[in-house]
């Protein structure tokens, strides 16, 4: 990972942080979920650069090396889109591969949509293209859902608010890891349902979980729980919803996403591909939410296989 390049850019008047590796005129633009941060696509980078592609992993504002933007609460997914398309162009980049993970996924395809011209196809982890509308699943979920809870001002800072940067990781990252969705007794809160004796998941290193605590105790969570948690709703005027480009979702069969209501049903038979009709899906058995760092040679290979059957 030695190799892997740190560069600041300053867009729109914030400093941002780029991951780079590799050369040549193929770029890969990487986009990160939470609790991730540039350093979740790591392994991604390496075998791509090797494969001959230039690879870019961007810390969004307020998230790790990037600045914070002087008010955090007002940031939006039109925001991190509107940083993306200043990134490329200040590197003179003018179209771009995007793979994206988690959250990262509704900017990625935001992206296409909004600048169709910029994007030649997308990959994207964990969670399909879905409706650009209020998410109906929160009604159907208890109250201790855990985007319920971080949807609620105050509550998930008071909730990570009693732990150091690199536990709350620690904690997100094995709630994440498991196969059912994160839900919260009424009288517990979210870091709770982790004990401290739990291990880390076996692919998840203590080197990792330091890397990713010291980013987010630069950045702290304010603008991670803006967004995505509290800008889910906006309005982004897009009048066409369908993507015209070649996608691929790559679906681990034990990730939590899948057991979020109707989310198994909108994957398996056929509705997500009415927005994104050249749509191909692959599912990994024993993945789960977080399968780039879980199985990253296998990752890596449907990846390239995918990026160069588009080149």
């Amino acid at each position: 990972m030695d190799q892997i390049q740190h560069n600041f850019i300053t867009v729109r008047g914030l400093k941002f942080h780029v991951a780079e590796l590799g050369e040549g005129s193929n770029v890969v633009l990487f986009l990160h979920g939470f609790p991730e941060i540039w350093y979740t696509w790591r392994h991604q980078m390496v075998a791509l650069a090797n494969a001959g592609f230039r690879t870019l992993a961007p810390d969004y504002r307020g998230y790790g090396l990037s600045d914070i933007p002087p008010e955090p609460e007002k940031t939006t997914f039109a925001d991190l889109v509107a940083d993306l398309v200043a990134m490329l162009d200040h590197l003179g980049i003018n179209k771009v591969f995007v793979v994206a993970k988690d959250f990262g996924v509704r900017p990625a395809y935001l992206l296409t949509l909004l600048h169709p011209h910029r994007v030649s196809c997308v990959v994207t982890l964990g969670v399909p293209h879905v409706p650009l509308e209020p998410r109906k699943y929160r009604e159907s979920l208890p109250e201790g859902f855990y985007i319920s809870r971080w949807n609620e001002p105050g509550r998930a800072e008071a909730d990570f608010g009693r732990f150091d940067a690199k536990t709350v990781v620690r904690n997100i990252y094995i709630l994440f890891s498991r196969s059912e969705i994160p839900i919260a007794d009424e009288k517990q809160e979210i870091m709770d349902m982790v004990d401290a004796s739990v291990p880390l998941p076996p692919w998840f290193t203590e080197e990792d979980l330091a890397t990713y605590g010291a980013l987010y105790e630069k950045s702290g969570f304010k603008t991670a729980l803006q967004v995505p948690y509290r800008s889910f709703d906006e309005d982004f005027g897009i009048t066409d919803p369908i993507v015209k480009v070649p996608a691929l979702l790559i679906m681990g069969c034990k990730d939590y996403v899948l057991k979020f209501p109707g989310m198994e049903e909108y994957i398996k038979f056929g509705k997500a591909k009415e927005l994104v009709p050249n749509l191909d899906i692959i599912y990994l058995p024993e993945g789960t939410h977080f399968v780039q760092e879980q199985s990253p040679e296998l990752v890596n290979e449907l990846i390239l296989d995918f990026l160069r059957s588009h080149m």
